[in-house]
């Protein structure tokens, strides 16, 4: 390629990865948001939180669209081609994030006040914050050109389903003890399987992320911490 063409590809992959980040931030945003209103019992930021998953949907389309018109125009090869097929794999698993976050508020504004328990809310709040840290460096491994960050990601996966699994026999046990709980409980249930799941969607983007970069998929099963039935599954 000449060098005008080399320097138009280089910025229509920036503009690329530069949405991707933007979807990223949202989605972290969206977390933030989705935690506190669930601890504090706020349906408004919950109905934010549901609101914003639109923003993901429009601008996971546009980087389709833009990728499909790049590879057109200047039909990318080797490490190129794989880094705009990666970015929209990428755009996807954060799309799939937002839904899950969205799903959160939808649950905090059909809930009640009602808490079962500080500790259990608590143990929601470490697994988003170790959810968010994962999120946030799989992004900076996107960013950065950093497989070394992605594949610190993908192997610290099992750290939150071992959180997730011991939430979820707490929260067992309260439904058990008190059948006035189960219902506050199920929906916990769900939050925090969401939770996990977001995990799960970051060490695929992890795994994409080092593809990108190395040519070379992350070998070996992923590291799993929790092996109950519940939490049992392969990640989309």
């Amino acid at each position: 390629m000449t060098n005008h063409t080399v320097k138009a590809f280089d910025e229509e992959l920036g503009a690329l990865t530069h949405k991707v980040n933007e979807m990223g931030g949202i989605a972290e945003a969206m977390l933030v948001e989705a935690v506190d209103a669930l601890v504090k019992g706020d349906k408004v930021k919950a109905e934010s939180v549901v609101r914003r998953d639109k923003s993901l949907d429009v601008l996971q389309q546009e980087i389709e669209d833009m990728a499909i018109v790049l590879i057109a125009k200047r039909q990318p090869m080797a490490q190129d081609l794989r880094h705009v097929m990666g970015t929209v794999r990428i755009a996807g698993d954060i799309e799939r994030i937002g839904d899950l976050f969205k799903n959160i508020g939808k649950r905090v504004r059909a809930t009640d006040a009602t808490m079962v328990g500080n500790r259990t809310l608590s143990g929601i709040q470490n697994m988003s914050r170790m959810v968010q840290e994962q999120l946030k460096m799989v992004l900076d491994s996107f960013s950065q050109n950093r497989p070394d960050l992605a594949r610190e990601v993908w192997l610290h996966d099992g750290e939150i389903d071992a959180l997730h699994n011991s939430l979820f026999r707490e929260l067992l046990t309260y439904m058990m003890e008190d059948p006035r709980a189960i219902t506050y409980c199920a929906h916990l249930l769900f939050i925090a399987k969401n939770i996990e799941r977001v995990g799960d969607h970051a060490t695929n983007i992890a795994e994409t992320v080092h593809l990108i970069e190395t040519g070379e998929p992350l070998t070996g099963p992923r590291p799993k911490a929790d092996e109950t039935h519940y939490t049992k599954g392969k990640a989309e």
